[in-house]
């Protein structure tokens, strides 16, 4: 499986090669975590903002590659992050997908797509006091990590262009009840025209 995922990644970047007009690096810091109804670990989240859990800092660094495969409409988007999660562990994801330009306004924009993400996280078994409370991630008690994987990944992203070659950018990955928290990501996004 993660050979044929490979290989149609390559296969993907040969072709974009051909029609590519643009690129645009981007580094956000993460995040702010929503779960919708409190969370049942909130007693071990170090950066909750609330006594429930509903907001949650999680401190971090996402980078993103994005590369405009028609005008600067279309992309394919690839973003890295890492952060301290709910519970103050190393966490990240890894996610590729296909953006597209919902509307633009001046300087301002929105973005959207879909597309595979791979979450990972220190095992939240080896914390006192967890409480097994989701089906979210996979891993037992023995795992040193645990992880899920969609193929349908999906982030909105709004951009306020700053200059010709910055623009300020946040996202949100959307709440989806009850499997996906929401996070909230600030960052600026450097534009090759």
């Amino acid at each position: 499986m993660l050979k044929k995922l490979v290989i149609i990644i390559i296969l993907m970047f040969a072709n974009i090669n051909l029609f590519a007009q643009q690129y645009t690096f981007g580094i956000k810091l993460t995040g702010l975590s929503i779960h919708p109804g409190g969370a049942q670990n909130a007693h071990i989240m170090k950066y909750k903002i609330d006594e429930k859990g509903v907001f949650v800092f999680n401190p971090g660094i996402r980078l993103s590659f994005e590369y405009f495969i028609y005008k600067d409409i279309v992309s394919i988007k690839f973003d890295q992050g890492f952060y301290r999660d709910c519970a103050n562990q190393f966490a990240g994801f890894s996610h590729i997908g296909i953006r597209g330009r919902i509307f633009q306004i001046g300087n301002h924009s929105l973005n959207g797509g879909i597309g595979p993400t791979f979450f990972f996280r220190r095992n939240w078994y080896k914390i006192d006091g967890y409480i097994e409370d989701d089906d979210f991630f996979r891993g037992g008690p023995n795992d040193n990590w645990q992880r899920r994987f969609f193929w349908w990944g999906g982030e909105f992203e709004y951009n306020y262009r700053i200059n010709e070659r910055i623009e300020f950018s946040t996202s949100l990955i959307p709440i989806i009840p009850p499997i996906i928290p929401g996070s909230i990501h600030l960052g600026i996004r450097i534009l090759n025209n």
